[in-house]
């Protein structure tokens, strides 16, 4: 790939998904868009490259950017961010929504959904501390792609294994041929739509709990602070922001603090809180 198809296609990544790539990343461009090559039969990437220049066929570009966006996931992913969730964040909304029995979570560039169907998971896990409650978990990807993918909850051995308590698996999933589906009782736990996070966030309403990990590592600066801003605007006062274990909000945004003692978690800065139990 030559310097410019690569400052080309880094150019409109950036503008229409916020994914900030430097060049030694051109080997990526190239093995993710080397299939999109194969499935709109262009002869070769340098045809694909001229094409994405021309910038007429908005199909060809939107399957560029979710070939380029679209990242893993599985499911119990860390580990420690749903012992959180389950030890403090859920006695947490016990306590403090009893009156209205409802609480909303945002699992924010969910991929192929294995993050929200954890928490859904869990949820269920915990159904008798729920009675009469209303959670709402509203998982949003840009890729129309891999969101048709969560929705099915279609994942193979190796995907199961990844993470998934062989309890769970047996509870919560049946064999469909050489892949798991997850039960739909659970699938119908989480509401799946398209969203590009550099957007207006405003039509999602405001959440008590949103999940945005290993989603700002492929952010510039600029980008990361835009994105905190508009996080920050959908929590609740007294609501948990999740970013993942190598990400910070460190001179990128003064509407966050770490929670003392739980990697991970933050606070809003600006409202007064109750104290949650560590």
């Amino acid at each position: 790939m030559n310097v410019t198809d690569f400052e080309m296609i880094a150019q409109l990544l950036k503008k229409r998904s916020g994914l900030s790539l430097s060049k030694d990343k051109a080997y990526l461009i190239e093995s993710r868009l080397n299939p999109v090559a194969r499935k709109w039969n262009f002869a070769g990437f340098d045809e694909l490259a001229q094409a994405i220049r021309a910038g007429k066929d908005e199909p060809l570009l939107v399957d560029v950017t979710e070939a380029m966006t679209t990242n893993e996931s599985f499911f119990f992913r860390d580990q420690k961010p749903f012992d959180q969730f389950k030890d403090m964040v859920l006695p947490h909304m016990l306590e403090h929504r009893a009156s209205k029995k409802s609480f909303r979570i945002w699992s924010a560039a969910c991929s192929s959904g294995q993050e929200p169907y954890t928490l859904a998971m869990m949820l269920k896990e915990n159904a008798n501390k729920l009675p009469g409650w209303r959670v709402d978990i509203v998982a949003t990807d840009i890729s129309k792609e891999i969101l048709d993918k969560a929705r099915d909850g279609l994942y193979s051995q190796f995907e199961v294994q990844r993470g998934l308590p062989i309890n769970l698996l047996v509870k919560y999933f049946k064999q469909a041929g050489d892949r798991w589906q997850i039960d739909a009782g659970i699938r119908q736990m989480v509401k799946f739509q398209e969203f590009n996070l550099l957007t207006n966030p405003s039509a999602l309403g405001r959440f008590d709990v949103i999940f945005c990990r290993n989603v700002l590592i492929y952010f510039d600066p600029p980008t990361k602070t835009e994105v905190l801003a508009k996080l920050a605007d959908l929590l609740v006062d007294d609501g948990f922001l999740y970013l993942g274990g190598a990400e910070t909000v460190l001179g990128m945004s003064d509407r966050f603090q770490l929670m003392p003692g739980h990697r991970g978690i933050y606070r809003l800065t600006t409202e007064k809180r109750a104290k949650v139990a560590s």
